[in-house]
């Protein structure tokens, strides 16, 4: 939580305000949505970018969440933020 905290200090008030509105949007959907999201943004947080862009972008990806959805994982997954606990991402 510290290291979480201390990673949140040092983003810039504009990488801040992006965390701000796209964990908002994710708030918004419905319990299970969350979770799934939730759970491809911290899977896709380990991975390299370009890897990363790739999956998000996949058949399978585009089969299992929204185009909202996926734009609010690239979002979230380009933010430089510490790892989230229990398979949450955000600040």
């Amino acid at each position: 939580m510290l290291n979480r905290m201390e990673t949140w200090e040092h983003l810039t008030p504009e990488q801040k305000q992006q965390a701000r509105q796209i964990f908002g949007q994710i708030r918004q959907l419905p319990p299970g949505r969350q979770r799934a999201v939730g759970t491809a943004i911290h899977d896709l947080r380990s991975m390299p970018p370009e890897l990363r862009e790739r999956i998000i972008n996949s058949e399978r990806f585009k089969g299992m969440f929204s185009d909202q959805e996926r734009e609010m994982m690239r979002g979230a997954t380009r933010l430089p933020l510490a790892p989230a606990e229990g398979g949450e991402a955000g600040p």
